[in-house]
């Protein structure tokens, strides 16, 4: 797929661990683990909106668009 959600990283980089995030986002763990391990084939928006407020970050920050054929170099 060619978004790459780099959810993990924005997570690092606000240091906030999985369950805070989850908890602030009123998503389960499971459901913000797929996200976060970039195993999600669709995100609502209603979810993007809450993780980046919770973050404090812009949609870009953890969704981005790499084509296919540099995702396997």
């Amino acid at each position: 797929m060619a978004i790459v959600v780099n959810l993990d990283v924005m997570m690092a980089k606000r240091k906030i661990g999985l369950s805070d995030l989850a908890g602030k986002v009123d998503l389960t763990l499971a459901n913000l683990s797929i996200l976060k391990n970039n195993k999600a084939k669709a995100i609502r928006f209603s979810t993007l909106d809450a993780v980046c407020k919770a973050l404090n970050c812009q949609p870009g920050d953890i969704l981005e668009y790499v084509p296919d054929d540099e995702q396997n170099v």
